[in-house]
């Protein structure tokens, strides 16, 4: 009876697998038969079956049918459990050529506490198993697909270099890059720092001004204290560079003004005159500058240089990345990622650079981005609020405290409009990804409050 438990490919089909029983079954032979007793004791593999009370062998018999029933039960039973579980909701081929706005609502969200292994270069786990409170995300999950926060698109956690929750609502689909908003700002920075590791820069050249890097531009046409920017200032939003808003609009209706190194020398020329020190902090349009080093420095174009020696080093091939009107891809928006693609940004940032191994950007330029530069600020990002406080500003990552009871947890997120996250909380190895289109309630302050009280033990 052995055979019965076996896994044989070829009678991996339940019915196939029942026909089996069936045929093992009927060379199954009685052992013994006592009349005055009225037991017959099969060799079976279950103890449950090993006697049966029987008046005659047609009891046996009947006892036999009793068996099969329960092994065909428990056959199906498993064979299907597999089949019934639900799979991620994907967008169609059609869908994928519709934009955001297009893109039909889910009729119900998806829930997975254990996320499936898409050999995806996403390590999977399970929820509870490998760490977390079950039932507090699981609680949480159901709320958003109830719409309570906001309309989240998907909502996912990797706990210890594994994917262990998973869930898509409305317009989030596995398989759907998702708008990211200002949280491209993170990827421009990234594609930075691997410049810095392969050569292209130093460390030391952050702190060197951005002119030096452009040979296209005419310094004698900068406003006072233009040529003094560096790239560590444009980092993390301190260029001073402040432009009337009639200028702007002049350069958005002739694009021809800002094509190239054009669009540096354009803001350089019609900024208000930068004064001596650091700059206040001002959440613009900074990260051009970033990307117009980038395009200097490396083989090639910047575009090229992102999509070979980032995104596809990260296994990211379904992606879009908008190009400005300067010909470069824009640096501080209008990308779109998949929300598990987000979770490998995540995965490279908590790993001080490192991805399968490789070193893809130096552990010092990580540490520098996902810290505090700036810690104060007028800026109204920079306010306290519930459970979060000190907030900061490194490149192009956001920090701030999470007060979860008595304790506060340090974390850096990667932050664009209306819940677009990649939340770290390095104490914890805990990754939170979001996306949105129209949030309720602030993400880090849900985190906060509904996410790490999961996670923390006490």
């Amino acid at each position: 009876m052995r055979g019965l438990f076996m896994q044989d490919s070829h009678y991996n089909h339940p019915l196939r697998a029942v026909h089996k029983a069936i045929e093992q079954l009927a060379q199954f032979s009685v052992t013994k038969y006592d009349k005055k007793a009225s037991f017959v004791r099969e060799n079976v593999c279950c103890k449950r079956y090993a006697a049966f009370k029987t008046d005659d062998k047609t009891d046996i018999m009947k006892n036999k049918t009793a068996l099969l029933v329960f092994l065909f039960l428990t056959l199906v039973n498993n064979n299907f459990a597999q089949q019934k579980k639900k799979k991620a909701p994907k967008a169609t081929a059609a869908e994928a050529q519709l934009s955001f706005r297009e893109i039909p609502k889910l009729k119900k969200g998806f829930i997975n506490s254990s996320p499936s292994n898409r050999r995806d270069g996403v390590p999977v786990g399970k929820l509870g198993i490998d760490g977390g409170n079950k039932e507090m995300i699981l609680k949480l999950a159901k709320e958003m697909a109830n719409g309570k926060h906001g309309n989240f698109d998907s909502f996912l956690i990797a706990h210890k270099g594994k994917l262990i929750f998973e869930s898509y609502y409305l317009k989030g689909r596995i398989n759907l890059p998702h708008p990211q908003a200002s949280a491209t700002k993170v990827y421009t920075s990234m594609a930075l720092g691997r410049a810095i590791q392969l050569g292209y820069l130093t460390m030391d050249d952050l702190d060197k001004p951005i002119a030096s890097f452009l040979k296209d531009l005419n310094p004698a046409k900068f406003a006072k204290g233009a040529e003094k920017i560096t790239l560590n200032q444009a980092l993390t939003m301190r260029s001073g560079i402040r432009i009337k808003k009639e200028d702007r609009e002049k350069f958005e209706k002739d694009p021809s003004q800002i094509k190239g190194q054009k669009e540096v020398q354009a803001y350089f020329e019609h900024t208000a005159p930068i004064a001596s020190g650091t700059p206040d902090f001002l959440y613009q349009n900074d990260p051009m500058l970033v990307m117009q080093v980038i395009e200097a420095v490396v083989p090639g174009s910047a575009k090229d240089f992102i999509k070979k020696e980032v995104l596809n080093k990260l296994g990211i091939t379904n992606y879009r990345w908008v190009t400005d009107p300067s010909g470069l891809p824009r640096a501080g928006s209008r990308s779109s990622m998949t929300s598990r693609d987000m979770v490998k940004w995540g995965t490279l940032a908590m790993n001080k650079g490192k991805w399968n191994g490789e070193q893809l950007i130096p552990e010092a330029f990580i540490n520098k981005a996902i810290h505090r530069i700036v810690r104060e600020s007028d800026d109204e990002n920079f306010d306290d609020s519930g459970d979060i406080s000190n907030v900061g500003y490194g490149y192009f990552w956001w920090q701030a405290d999470m007060k979860v009871g008595n304790r506060n947890y340090f974390s850096t997120s990667a932050q664009g409009g209306s819940g677009q996250t990649i939340v770290l909380i390095e104490e914890l190895d805990l990754i939170v990804v979001t996306t949105v289109h129209r949030l309720k309630i602030s993400v880090l302050q849900l985190v906060a409050e509904r996410v790490l009280p999961g996670f923390v033990v006490n």
